[in-house]
């Protein structure tokens, strides 16, 4: 059987291995074409293992004696940890060992080593980090959303092609809407970074660019992609996770304050689920660095066993969908 091999990252994060091989026993019992090619210290990852049962030929374990820690260099520990799983899993995706690594560690390192070792699609300028965040009609994609801190309107541009692809192959959505995150949506607002991107974006025949978006109109969908650079990408991503999770300890407190709230709260049990899950991070997989040779995914340091196995099927929608290969095409790399 010719599997798609995901390599992870089985030391990366607050919670690994545990979580990061329970995750990824989870994705191949759903999935039987992925193998997982857990990448670390392999006494531990056998460790875990002994606590599941899986299909042996689509687990594998690969060494690596070393772990790049959140408060190193990136760029350095790269370079000088030449055996830890990061590098080891980045290398197996650029020798064609393996189609997709996904990561809870270091996102220095992982950004890092994905442009150094990996490597950029010919013409792209800079990869940048896709996430999905949700919104009241389902998802927006967001991006650049914390790989590139400085950027040029260029680079946005090309941010805003390979998110149009990526958010058109995995919603199954033709021409999906583009916004440039702004302080006011008049074409002349904003720094000279979004006047000039918008300029670009304006001309762009490949993208429906729909004009400025701001920061209060995301959660109402009003566009399916929104681009800007890395420092605003990550600060809207983080405040999202942020007050959804603060929202809904919100909702939990006032629902069960009073016997007639928490009766209420009995009532509408199954839509608090579905809003519940909705608001939940670890519900849409990882962030893909887009615009690099292989499929890069980081995910949240603090991934649960349900994140590593939403992150893991992510990579096979990935490449069913042709992701990489529809963004060559089309900007014409």
């Amino acid at each position: 059987m010719n599997y798609l091999r995901v390599a992870v990252d089985a030391m990366g994060g607050d919670n690994a291995p545990n979580s990061v091989v329970t995750g990824c026993i989870e994705a191949i019992k759903k999935e039987k074409n992925i193998q997982v090619l857990l990448v670390g210290k392999e006494s531990l990852i056998r460790e875990e293992l002994k606590k599941h049962n899986y299909n042996k030929k689509q687990v594998v374990i690969v060494n690596a004696d070393e772990v790049i820690e959140n408060c190193e260099s990136p760029v350095m520990a790269i370079r000088r940890k030449k055996d830890s799983s990061i590098v080891v899993g980045l290398r197996l995706v650029k020798e064609q060992q393996a189609e997709a690594f996904v990561s809870a560690g270091s996102t220095g390192a992982v950004l890092a080593g994905g442009t150094i070792i990996v490597g950029r699609i010919k013409g792209i300028e800079r990869p940048a980090l896709a996430s999905f965040i949700p919104n009241e009609k389902g998802v927006t994609l967001l991006l650049d959303c914390g790989a590139n801190v400085d950027c040029k309107p260029s680079q946005l541009v090309q941010f805003a092609q390979m998110g149009s692809i990526y958010f058109e192959s995995f919603m199954n959505k033709e021409a999906p809407s583009i916004g440039l995150v702004n302080i006011g949506e008049e074409e002349e607002k904003g720094n000279n970074l979004a006047k000039e991107t918008y300029a670009l974006l304006k001309e762009e025949p490949s993208i429906n660019f729909l004009g400025n978006i701001e920061a209060r109109d995301i959660s109402k969908g009003k566009v399916d992609v929104i681009v800007c650079d890395g420092f605003v990408g990550n600060i809207i991503l983080k405040y999202t996770e942020g007050f959804a999770m603060s929202l809904l300890g919100m909702i939990k407190k006032a629902l069960l304050s009073a016997f007639i709230s928490k009766i209420g709260a009995m009532l509408i049990k199954s839509s608090l689920k579905k809003m519940m899950k909705t608001l939940d991070y670890t519900e849409y997989g990882g962030a893909p660095l887009l615009g690099l040779k292989g499929l890069v995914v980081k995910t949240h340091g603090s991934s649960d066993a349900k994140a590593i196995k939403n992150t893991v099927l992510q990579c096979n929608t990935f490449y069913k969908e042709r992701v990489n290969e529809k963004i060559k095409q089309r900007l014409s790399l």
